[in-house]
Parts: C-alpha cells; structure tokens; sequence
C-alpha cells in the first residue's frame, strides 16, 4: 500500500541515493521550486547521492546549463543522467544506421554535436528522403504542433522501413501551467502507424542502467537503498517499479488532477488512481519537500 508522507526526510534514512526527476519535482521549465530544492539539499546534507534522471533529448552538460539558468544550485545534485546520453551513445553505435534525419528543434541540434569524450561521431544529418533512420528529439514547434502534424513524415519514414530513435520518451510535460507535447508522443504515434520506435529513456532500462553506473562512480550504492523520485506514472513510476526500486510518486505534476492533489493528494482519488493504473509505489507526496 502506497504511504502519503509529507517530506523527504521522513523517509530519507532508509536510502542513501535518490535518482529525482526533473521536470515537475525540481522545477517546471520556467521556475525551480525552493522547497525540492531544500528537500534535495537535506538529502545530501545527510551524505546521501543525488542523481537527476531526467528524460531530456541533450546531453548533460546543457541539462546542467539549463538549471543554472532556472537558479537550481549545484549543491543540491552529484550528477546528471539524461535520455539524450543514453540514445547518444545507441545512436553512434549505428543503431538507425549512418545516414539520420533530425526530426526536433534547431535548439536540439547539440543532440548530434555535444558529445562526452569517449564517444566520436558516426552519423551524417541527410533529408528525410535519404534517411536510414530518425532521431526523434520533439516538436519542432512545440507551443503551436501536435504530433498529427507528422503523420505525412512518419508515413513516409514507415514506407521507407526507418526506426525512430526517441530521444524523450515523455509523452507530454508542463511548461508553467502549459501542457506540451514530447518526443515520446511522436514515437508512440510511429508504433501506432506500424513503425518501430527504439527508446533509451524512463522507463526503458537503458538509463537505469546509466545511472547505475553513474552512481558506482560516486558510491556503492545497493538499489534496496536507492529512492527513485517522480511525478510520471508511465516513466518514473514504471521505471522505477520495473528495475525494483522504491519510488516517491510526485502526485501534483502529471497526474494532479487525477490524484486530487492540492497541496497533498487526497487519499481516496489516489488510491483509486493507482487501482486504475494497476501500480503500488512505496510512497506519494504532493510536491517534493
């Protein structure tokens, strides 16, 4: 049975490194929130590790530009484990072969050109008729397109036989109070249409098993000790569950209408919720604090 708590330090003692989402648990793409924050800090302050797992299609070091920008300090993280470094990596192994189209923003261009230093190059960005595979890293105007705007580009890529490498498996994410639409939503409309779509971010195990990794470098770390840390049902929740983690469930992001949260969920809507999903988390709570 899933156990409403009202901070993190209530539970804190039991773990020793937390893997926290970003999106809706520290800030919400405009603003960082002071109390995720201080609950983060908190954390750390005991010793534990802080990773932030994160479903965004860029490498890390833009991630860790983007929360300098929002204000979120460094001391309330050890490292920073995205999507975009988990397909990075597939993408250069030549998983959607050599010849790529980019479907995404101009701004996630860095997707192809911010590499860590062990990982070189392989790929060339050729029109979609050239293509040998998609990298899918969202919208390209994600404020104004839905994904229906590229069914006649998805049509085609299926046509041509073509994976889709989804760099973000979100299917949707608040933007302040605005709901936009991610790569993920792309995906999901290509498998939907008969194509193949590959994903490396939450809840596939391909991150996970980043991040594992990326805390054995920080700490030995057993995962009975690991707290995972957010507000989506389909990716935080599903991934954490799926790779035998705890999780903290974040119930006023994604789903705070279905969980009645305001301040904390209200305990009928949020079992009733959980029943209708069909998962347990070990915990929820409104907001991290």
């Amino acid at each position: 049975m899933t156990e409403i708590i009202r901070t993190l330090a209530e539970v804190q003692d039991r773990y020793d490194a937390v893997l926290c989402d970003l999106w809706g648990c520290l800030h919400n793409g405009v603003e960082v929130f002071p109390e995720a924050v201080a609950a983060l800090q908190g954390f750390r302050a005991k010793g534990g590790k802080v990773l932030l797992l994160t479903n965004a299609p860029r490498p890390k070091p833009l991630v860790e530009a983007q929360l300098d920008g929002l204000g979120a300090p460094r001391d309330c993280w050890d490292d920073v484990v995205t999507s975009g470094d988990s397909a990075q990596a597939a993408m250069m192994r030549g998983i959607i072969g050599k010849k790529v189209y980019h479907m995404g923003p101009e701004r996630d261009l860095t997707f192809f050109t911010e590499l860590p230093e062990d990982l070189e190059s392989t790929v060339d960005l050729v029109p979609l008729d050239e293509a040998e595979g998609i990298a899918c890293t969202g919208l390209v105007d994600d404020a104004a397109e839905t994904p229906e705007d590229y069914r006649a580009q998805l049509l085609l890529a299926k046509t041509k036989g073509l994976k889709l490498l989804c760099a973000n498996p979100d299917v949707v994410v608040d933007k302040g109070h605005t709901r936009l639409y991610c790569a993920g939503a792309l995906a999901e409309l290509y498998t939907e249409m008969g194509g193949q779509s590959l994903y490396f971010g939450k809840p596939h195990p391909p991150i996970y098993d980043l991040a594992r990794r990326r805390l054995a470098q920080l700490d030995r770390v057993p995962d009975d000790r690991v707290l995972v840390i957010g507000d989506g049902p389909n990716t935080d929740v599903a991934g954490g569950m799926a790779e035998d983690f705890d999780v903290l469930f974040v119930t006023g992001g994604l789903a705070a209408e279905q969980t009645g949260t305001n301040g904390q969920p209200d305990p009928e809507r949020l079992s009733a919720y959980l029943d209708e999903i069909r998962t347990s988390p070990a915990y929820a709570i409104g907001m991290l604090r």
